[in-house]
């Protein structure tokens, strides 16, 4: 008999671990998260965190406390540009301000947290939804089963061995997994280009500011590259170092042979200041990678976050990433484990994710190149594109999206990423963000996307609700059903029906994880069955006849 038994193993617990921890348990599954270190992160890792995952924390009710806490610690809608140094010539401006031109897709905000603020208020929210963690804690072994995996961990202080038995286990144990590596998947792409380092510094800097809003400062001079971040009151923050000298010869590793004058050599070089009054605190030592795992799936077990992808901090995509990766396998586990799905539902997850995650993977090495790292340029690297198209616009091209038109084969092989601003609801793609009024309250579209599948239908589109409500009945799922335009959710701009490329009769299927599976554009040929039949075949479920 194992000593715990549930329904998902998480090895790993910090951002993406925590992350779906959470989200299963907003679903109603329990969970165990065992994590390797004592707490929650103690070093800031400050990250930027795209709309996207703000959505994902508006979606469990946390959206606010984070965006309290984020203002507290940074300047809101900073620029992110490069500098000679903090205190000389300005290079060049990438982003003007970090919320311009972005404001309209979404009902969230980018922001600036530290990795060691945002993880307590995952793990408090988590615990609340019923998911139990354990800290000082690893897995020393696994074996799989067909009915589920049997893993023993051992508590780092005590010496106590467990043995844990649970349905599915997700890898969230970083860049050097351990059960990756135990998996036999390889990882493939650039390899380390750097083992940088990152300055943990307190000393007042903002004279250096000289009261610019600057988020992310890029540095390139004629002794390093890398970039600042600085929080309030300006009184400490980091500098990341990626290589150092001449940019055409490089030292690229950082980390050899770093002494302590040689770190604060370096901060002041970064500064331009050799008069600055600071003090580091700690340096910590990692490698600059741009690779992506071959699969993001094996048998019951499933990788995320840095398990299954790795990338250059440029761009802040990392930790965002690896969100979205714990947003669609969580609904998607949840169903299964509830009997409401069918098990290959869970073999969208590689599909879906692992082009997404290849695609963002790409893009923060052309950053990284393109900002930090002009020797590392080719004539195959990939051409930057919209942050917009990587934050929203990845399409899904599985089993568990409804296509229109010509078939694709569901194998991953879709178009990849566009502009969200034109998917306009197309199945496959996230659903798009327009502000309704409900109760005289201003709501988003999003808040109408929750555990459930949802159906939004045009002002004129009663016959699909009335069908969806058959078609739940008939396949014993519940299933959320509106009326766009119509009782008391008001669409007062008459935005929705062009936003989501329907006529005011048509309707939607949109998925736990907010991504459209189904479109009816018109209500011509409304029909339980239809419905039926596309709900059946994204849960990979029979159909009943």
């Amino acid at each position: 008999m194992a000593d715990i038994e549930v329904p998902v193993l998480i090895v790993g617990g910090s951002l993406v671990g925590m992350s779906t921890a959470m989200l299963l348990g907003h679903h109603g599954i329990r969970s165990l998260a065992v994590e390797h270190h004592r707490g929650t992160a103690i070093h800031p890792r400050a990250a930027m965190i795209t709309q996207r995952t703000m959505e994902v924390l508006r979606t469990v009710g946390i959206e606010q406390i984070v965006l309290q806490k984020s203002d507290e610690q940074f300047v809101q809608d900073g620029a992110i540009m490069a500098v000679e140094t903090l205190a000389g010539k300005e290079l060049a401006y990438y982003i003007a301000n970090l919320n311009e031109g972005v404001r309209d897709v979404s009902p969230c905000p980018r922001i600036f947290i530290t990795q060691s603020l945002l993880e307590p208020l995952l793990k408090s929210r988590a615990t609340e939804l019923g998911a139990e963690l354990r800290f000082s804690t690893e897995m020393i072994s696994f074996a799989e089963d067909r009915d589920g995996v049997r893993a023993k961990v051992r508590h780092r202080d005590t010496g106590d061995v467990s043995t844990v038995r649970a349905r599915y286990m997700v890898a969230a144990d970083g860049s050097h997994s351990k059960i990756r590596g135990l998996l036999g998947i390889r990882m493939l792409g650039h390899g380390v280009f750097s083992k940088s380092i990152t300055i943990y510094f307190r000393g007042d800097v903002a004279p250096l500011l000289r009261g610019r809003s600057l988020s992310v400062m890029y540095v390139l001079n004629s002794v390093l590259s890398g970039f600042f971040r600085i929080e309030k009151p300006f009184t400490s923050g980091f500098l990341a170092v990626h290589w150092l000298g001449d940019p055409k010869n490089p030292v690229t590793d950082v980390s050899k042979d770093l002494t302590d004058e040689r770190a604060y050599e370096l901060l002041r070089a970064g500064l331009g200041d050799a008069d600055a009054p600071v003090t580091i605190e700690s340096v910590m030592h990692w490698d600059a990678t741009a690779d992506t795992a071959e699969r993001f799936q094996k048998g019951r077990v499933f990788l995320v976050g840095d398990a299954a992808h790795v990338m250059p901090p440029s761009g802040g995509f990392g930790g965002n990433t690896g969100v979205q990766d714990a947003h669609n396998i969580a609904w998607k586990l949840a169903l299964v484990l509830k009997g409401l799905a069918g098990p290959d539902l869970l073999a969208t997850y590689d599909l879906e994710r692992r082009p997404a995650a290849a695609f963002t993977v790409e893009q923060a090495y052309s950053r990284y190149v393109t900002r930090s790292a002009p020797y590392l340029k080719s004539d195959n690297m990939q051409p930057i594109e919209n942050d917009l198209n990587i934050e929203f616009g990845y399409v899904y091209d599985s089993r568990a999206v409804i296509p229109e038109g010509a078939a694709r084969e569901g194998k991953g092989g879709g178009p990849g990423h566009e502009n969200p601003r034109e998917s306009k609801g197309r199945p496959g793609t996230r659903a798009p963000h327009i502000f309704l009024q409900r109760d005289g309250r201003q709501i988003s579209t999003l808040d109408l996307f929750d555990r459930n599948f949802t159906l939004l239908a045009g002002p004129e589109g009663n016959a699909w609700c009335e069908c969806a409500v058959a078609a739940a009945r008939q396949l014993g799922i519940e299933i959320d059903v509106h009326r766009v335009g119509a009782n008391g959710l008001a669409d007062p701009d008459g935005a929705f029906a062009v936003a989501y490329g329907m006529s005011p009769t048509g309707a939607v299927l949109v998925r736990p994880d907010g991504f459209v599976a189904w479109r009816a554009k018109t209500g011509e040929a409304a029909s339980a069955s239809e419905i039926s039949s596309a709900l059946a075949s994204v849960l990979c479920r029979e159909v009943s006849r």
